[in-house]
């Protein structure tokens, strides 16, 4: 059975206290979350416009740090056939527009641009057995894309998770928020982080509130 985390809480993620074990070869980090239904009336249904249901575009990023907590490869930058620049390309960064990792290692399977339909919204899969030692820890993030230009923050999204399930589709660890107050007019949220520690990894949920809707920002705090 997985362990509902609270904030700050640390598990094991190979091996929990009921002699669980779970095949870390291939792990799912998975994001949901629920649009708020917004046809309720009062002050929050008029902040949300009424009846009209609002679309939350989350996004589910990874940082891959080193020993001294620090993202050592940004990648490259690269032009798009349509003529744009994306910077931070093939690098330590696992994003919308760099969604697989040069090793073959860590990956976004997708970008879901409205949190429809139950279960994971997006999924980031990494084969913690297989990283490079190099690699002591992963951040894992959600931003709200254009969060401040729609007015959205994560005060205003219904049962957002994340958790981490193990090859076999076993659910090993959870962690949920919505809700709380000091999430109001925050775009961005440090979810939870994995390390390694003692031979195996970690997994501890952390529910840290940026008021960024671009991980960029974030991103500035573990760079050289």
């Amino acid at each position: 059975m997985a362990i509902n985390l609270v904030k700050g809480q640390t598990i094991d993620l190979r091996k929990n206290d009921k002699g669980e074990s779970f095949d870390l070869s291939a792990v799912t980090i998975g994001l949901g979350w629920d649009i708020r239904k917004s046809g309720s009336g009062g002050f929050l249904g008029k902040l949300l416009g009424g009846s009209k249901e609002e679309e939350y575009d989350l996004d589910a990023i990874a940082f891959l740090l080193d020993k001294n907590g620090k993202v050592a490869d940004l990648g490259r930058t690269i032009r798009t056939n349509d003529g744009r620049n994306i910077s931070l390309h093939q690098g330590d960064v696992i994003f919308f527009n760099s969604q697989q990792h040069p090793s073959g290692h860590i990956w976004l399977t997708g970008d879901n641009r409205t949190g429809a339909g139950d279960g994971d919204d997006e999924q980031i899969i990494v084969k913690l057995d297989s990283l490079d030692q190099k690699y002591e820890r992963i951040l894992f993030l959600v931003t709200i894309y254009q969060g401040r230009q729609r007015n959205q923050h994560f005060g205003m999204v219904d049962n957002a998770f994340i958790r981490a399930v193990d090859k076999n589709g076993k659910e090993i660890a959870r962690f949920s928020l919505s809700g709380d107050a000091a999430y109001n007019n925050m775009q961005g949220m440090i979810f939870a982080e994995v390390y390694r520690k003692d031979g195996t990894w970690k997994f501890r949920a952390l529910g840290e509130p940026k008021p960024n809707d671009s991980f960029v920002e974030i991103l500035k705090n573990y760079v050289y």
